[in-house]
């Protein structure tokens, strides 16, 4: 990631245009993990939240989305180096980019809290 080289993220993207949420998420599995509408089980959103980011004079509006898929297979786009599949309690334990902590903790309350 050109802002943040060497952390650890999930797959992210604008909601820059009039598409929907589901319609973005889409989009944005397909185009980052080779992934296509078929293989997503279900979606599901946390709590929105405002990330500050004053080193780049940011403030990012964070829609955390949980994707279940149906596949494992991955193929990645231009924007990723790297992937791992990880338990939430492996993921609380490696680089994150800042605020993608607070993503876990809206989307799983209960296991985050206890490892954060």
């Amino acid at each position: 990631m050109r802002l943040y080289p060497g952390y650890w993220n999930g797959i992210s993207g604008f909601l820059d245009d009039d598409k929907s949420l589901e319609e973005k998420v889409q989009t944005e599995i397909q185009e980052e993990l080779g992934m296509h509408p078929e293989d997503i089980i279900d979606i599901r959103l946390g709590t929105i939240f405002d990330q500050e980011e004053p080193k780049y004079h940011k403030t990012w509006i964070v829609h955390p989305v949980h994707v279940r898929v149906k596949t494992k297979k991955v193929t990645l786009d231009f924007e990723a180096t790297n992937y791992q599949w990880l338990p939430l309690q492996e993921i609380l334990h490696v680089d994150l980019l800042p605020g993608f902590d607070v993503v876990l903790t809206t989307l799983f309350p209960t296991v985050a809290s206890r490892n954060i």
